[in-house]
């Protein structure tokens, strides 16, 4: 038996005017104020009256619509992350990023997964970074991953608004990018070339592949994820040929001699310099990083670190003048905001004109 639908009344859709607004006199029907919205009328048999909480009168004629043929039971926070998810695995993201999401996902299912997407409020979001037992810089990054999870549900005009965007970032301190002096990397390259001296147990040739990683990290810019899963074929005519991890853009980067003689001393065949496709390319990466603190210490450098090289290739350009976009590209950032953020200081052409606005006031 089919079920009788009564037609003879609908949803309607209607205003809340607020008392300042200038539109009130012309009904609760008026479509171009911000006044927020509702909705009356009878579903399935029974009488509905209820905000809508949202302003935006062709949403709210959609989701009423979508009442009347599926029901009106809300989209809940963990369903709603469920396709958030989804949606970012369709993007073929990196391995690392997915992991970052599916740690945020959990986080919403955990703490507001039950409700309601348009019963959560900036105070729940509040809460939730108030939970975070994380550096500045960490929240922040993980704040802006509760914004794109909004900013999606937004999209699919399941939200009016996005309630993470009126929560506030913490304040993080960036310290000065510094990158190794030349004395520095002396002592680095010696200690890598030097390692089974201090440390025998470590395999015979671990001293080849730990000082061409070093040179290659130095003179490409690559991050050491990057670094350890450099394919032999990605280097033509003294050129490195990769897609970066996170952008996945093409970047072309001559390497100088001694780099290419590095790596083919400890070139042993495989597909990979650095990672013979035994275990997973994430313990690949620790074993490397663990290595390289080990030179570090050697060298006399307690806050030696991977990221370091890559800083150490990146104000050696933009110190000789290199413009701060092109080094954008070849480390591969996002936006040039970025490369701006961490790497501003060392900007040759900046300081030239920092230095001229200084000399000028010594002028009597």
């Amino acid at each position: 038996m089919g079920i009788a639908w009564d037609t003879a009344t609908m949803l309607t859709v209607f205003r809340r005017h607020l008392k300042s607004c200038k539109f009130a006199a012309k009904g609760r029907k008026h479509r171009h104020c911000g006044c927020p919205l509702a909705v009356e009328g009878k579903l399935r048999g029974r009488m509905v009256r209820r905000s809508l909480d949202m302003r935006s009168w062709d949403a709210a004629q959609k989701l009423v619509r979508e009442w009347e043929v599926e029901g009106d039971r809300p989209v809940l926070v963990k369903d709603a992350v469920d396709r958030f998810l989804a949606d970012r695995e369709s993007m073929k993201l990196s391995e690392a990023m997915m992991r970052k999401y599916k740690h945020v996902a959990k986080e919403l299912r955990d703490s507001i997964g039950t409700l309601p997407l348009r019963n959560v409020t900036v105070d729940d979001i509040r809460k939730l970074r108030e939970a975070w037992k994380l550096a500045p810089i960490t929240s922040q990054k993980r704040l802006e991953m509760v914004r794109k999870f909004f900013g999606f549900c937004v999209d699919s005009e399941w939200l009016d608004r996005n309630p993470a965007k009126l929560v506030r970032m913490p304040p993080a301190k960036y310290d000065p990018t510094m990158p190794y002096s030349d004395s520095e990397m002396e002592k680095i390259l010696w200690a890598a070339e030097s390692i089974r001296e201090a440390h025998p147990m470590i395999p015979t040739g671990t001293e080849k592949k730990l000082l061409a990683l070093v040179l290659l990290m130095r003179y490409s810019g690559l991050r050491i994820s990057d670094a350890c899963m450099f394919r032999r074929g990605e280097l033509k005519d003294g050129k490195l040929f990769l897609r970066q991890q996170k952008t996945k853009h093409p970047v072309w980067v001559p390497l100088p001699q001694k780099v290419i003689d590095a790596l083919n001393a400890c070139d042993e065949g495989n597909e990979r310099f650095f990672y013979a496709g035994i275990g997973k390319p994430k313990s690949c990466i620790t074993e490397w990083q663990q290595r390289l603190k080990l030179v570090y210490e050697m060298a006399g450098i307690p806050d030696g670190h991977s990221h370091r090289l890559r800083d150490t290739f990146s104000v050696d350009l933009l110190s000789k003048g290199v413009p701060l976009h092109v080094v954008s590209v070849l480390l591969g950032h996002t936006s040039i905001k970025t490369t701006e953020k961490h790497y501003a200081p060392w900007v040759k052409s900046r300081q030239d004109a920092l230095e001229g606005a200084v000399k000028l006031s010594w002028a009597s």
